[in-house]
């Protein structure tokens, strides 16, 4: 399989919060193949937009590889990194929302997983291409604060290190008023969140000649 741009996931491992994410969204990142979805009215439209980076959270955002650089070699790399890197516990995740659009979010502080995601950042950034100026336009039509226009230039994306927050998407952007009904309708099918949760792996994803991504390889966090 031939990838247009690669980047590091955290997804979940086969279980009740995969095959959820995967069936609301659907499409199965972890499988590289589309999901049936629960029948209900606009669930089509407002998971179209995530629906192609699978149910995830992003640690290092999807890049082109630099010139020079290889799969094996980012492969190799990722490997030793995560063999480096000690798993981050948190609280339990929740539902939340976020800038108008639905997520599962940890409950308590972020410093755990932000550690692991900066990890992410900084030490496979050298396999990153450099964001090009259409890129970098399109990011800060948003408006960025001075820090985020730092990180952007250094990182090629704002929301990084301290910016960071850890989310597995679930919408697209959401009207004010329709934001509690589907806040209900994910809740029917969110399957039990309680107990910690744990970010025991990484996952590099690839994404496909049809722009969606999938799983090239997981692994565990074992430093």
């Amino acid at each position: 399989m031939s990838y247009s741009r690669f980047a590091i996931y955290y997804v979940p491992s086969k279980g009740p919060l995969a095959d959820f994410g995967a069936s609301w969204l659907g499409w199965d990142v972890l499988h590289g193949r589309e999901a049936p979805q629960p029948s209900m009215p606009g669930l089509d439209d407002i998971t179209m937009t995530p629906r192609k980076y699978g149910f995830h959270a992003t640690l290092k955002p999807p890049f082109r590889l630099a010139e020079g650089q290889d799969v094996k070699a980012l492969e190799a790399a990722a490997s030793d990194l995560a063999a480096g890197l000690a798993p981050a516990i948190c609280n339990e995740l929740e539902l939340t929302t976020l800038g108008g659009f639905l997520a599962l979010t940890p409950q308590d502080d972020m410093q755990a997983v932000r550690r692991v995601a900066g990890a992410c950042v900084r030490e496979l950034d050298r396999f990153r291409a450099p964001a090009s100026e259409a890129e970098l336009a399109r990011r800060r039509k948003v408006g960025l604060s001075p820090p985020q226009e730092a990180l952007l230039a250094q990182w090629g994306y704002p929301y990084v290190m301290e910016e960071f927050r850890f989310h597995m998407t679930l919408t697209a952007r959401l009207p004010q008023a329709d934001i509690a009904v589907w806040s209900a309708a994910v809740r029917r099918y969110l399957p039990d969140l309680s107990g910690l949760f744990v970010l025991d792996q990484i996952a590099l994803c690839g994404e496909r000649e049809d722009g969606r991504f999938e799983v090239i390889h997981r692994y565990k966090l074992t430093g």
